[in-house]
């Protein structure tokens, strides 16, 4: 142990080979880029300095067992050309994203305090190896662990790193949302137009022929009726189908396990559906779900050729688990246009994971997770506060009412009427120019008893949740 710990101290050293050069060049680049206006040269003095950043960082998960979390900005988004063709940058347009694309990474990368933070850290790297030397070569462990820290005091994450990396995914995750709702309004326009608007412009011409016919030919006239009379059953049937695209009423009559049951139901496959959760879901998760399973059923009766699928959805602590099989042909793939990128906006909405095992031949399986979407209190996931605040809450809520109530409001309404009467009131004992101070603050601290023992335990949950929150990425 001793001897590998003097050689990963030895393999830290031997990198000022590296780092001494380059902040002499890092600092050329600077003053070219910066000073003189070459700044051409700035993207890659920064790309060289946090190579090395990222090389410390490995290097101490690997010697000290230390996770250093990178602390960049997110970089910005490629420029969206716009209805003219054209690209924005600040106020100057341009025929070809390449300048916007390069102005918006320079300026990311100015404005990024991690840039100038990594700079520091090769600045004074040098100087702070040389000063633990000494730690080094007599406990090298010790030595490895202090350095660590150095490193995560530059090279980590801040909160406000994190807190502009939430933001990004919360703006990307907003996007993805809004162009799934968008497409969702396209398709409900679509299919009102081609089916509900065209079997309604029907009806009127029959009923406009019926006018025509009823005087000369009210045998003529009795059959468009009853054309007619078809057509209006089958428009209603259209309109059912796209209230249900939209959302569908035993969805929020009865819940996600009664509508999935009845999409198992309507489905040509023999399908099996197994739900366990506890709690309901907020409707907007329903939603999702809902049409999720309702695309991957269709697919694997349309595409997959599917007989049989099965349904499982269950919960892990506060986050919602689906599974969807089918003994389809299998070879599904996002690329092809089968539906599934459709279903990670939706589940995107939510943070939602998508993981897919179609091999050619099958069976398929699709699994989705939706993290976080089910609250603590409902999941039961909420840990125990510790027994003194507990014991704490208790004594707080069992005595609270003594010095609010009698010792202090009824002991006030006996003071006021003048109600010669002193029981057990403990102000009315004292004397006259004390007395409604004394009930004023009897009144005070019963208040304070209850807010605190209102405080303790959201305070507690408070923090927990905080906890658990992190930000997550969707995969597939």
């Amino acid at each position: 142990m001793l001897v590998r710990r003097f050689g990963q101290v030895v393999a830290l050293l031997a990198l000022l080979v590296i780092e001494v050069p380059a902040i002499v060049l890092s600092f050329g680049m600077l003053l070219l880029s910066l000073a003189i206006g070459m700044i051409f040269l700035f993207p890659p003095q920064v790309r060289m300095v946090r190579g090395l950043a990222r090389l410390n960082r490995r290097l101490m998960r690997k010697f000290a067992d230390v996770d250093i979390e990178p602390p960049y900005l997110p970089a910005p988004p490629p420029p969206v050309r716009q209805a003219d063709g054209m690209y924005r940058s600040d106020r100057t347009l341009y025929k070809t994203p390449r300048i916007p694309a390069w102005n918006n990474r320079w300026k990311w990368l100015v404005s990024d305090p991690a840039t100038w933070r990594d700079v520091l850290w090769l600045v004074l790297d040098p100087v702070v190896k040389a000063a633990l030397v000494p730690v080094f070569v007599l406990i090298p462990g010790r030595g490895l662990r202090v350095y660590a820290l150095w490193s995560d005091l530059l090279l980590g994450a801040t909160a406000a790193s994190r807190l502009a990396s939430q933001v990004s995914h919360l703006k990307r995750t907003r996007n993805l949302a809004a162009d799934s709702q968008a497409a969702e309004m396209r398709r409900i326009e679509r299919d009102l137009h081609d089916g509900t608007q065209a079997r309604l412009v029907a009806i009127g011409m029959t009923l406009g022929a019926v006018e025509q016919l009823v005087d000369d030919d009210p045998s003529a006239a009795k059959a468009l009726l009853s054309k007619a009379r078809e057509a209006s059953s089958e428009t209603l049937t259209d309109l059912r189908r796209v209230i249900r695209g939209i959302h569908p009423p035993v969805l929020a009559e009865r819940g996600l396990a009664d509508a999935v049951r009845a999409l198992a139901l309507d489905s040509p496959m023999q399908v099996t559906v197994d739900v366990d959760l506890p709690h309901q879901p907020e409707p907007p998760v329903e939603a999702a779900v809902y049409f999720a399973i309702s695309e991957l059923l269709s697919n694997a009766a349309r595409h997959g050729d599917a007989r049989s699928a099965t349904v499982d959805i269950s919960s892990n602590g506060p986050d919602l688990r689906v599974t969807v099989t089918d003994d389809g042909m299998g070879g599904a793939d996002p690329d092809k246009g089968s539906g599934l990128s459709g279903i990670e906006r939706r589940l995107a909405a939510f943070d939602g994971v998508l993981a897919l095992n179609s091999p050619p031949g099958g069976p398929t399986t699709v699994t989705m997770e939706l993290p976080q979407v089910l609250p603590d209190h409902l999941a039961g996931s909420l840990s125990r506060m510790p027994r003194w605040k507990s014991v704490t809450v208790i004594l707080l809520w069992a005595t609270a009412w003594c010095p609010t109530f009698p010792q202090g409001i009824v002991a006030s309404i006996f003071k006021i009427f003048d109600i010669d009467e002193k029981a057990w009131f403990l102000a009315l004992y004292m004397p006259e120019v004390w007395q409604w101070p004394v009930i004023l603050g009897m009144i005070t601290v019963g208040v304070l008893m209850y807010i605190f023992a209102i405080w303790l335990p959201s305070t507690h949950n408070r923090e927990r949740w905080f906890e658990r929150v992190k930000p997550t990425r969707l995969s597939c």
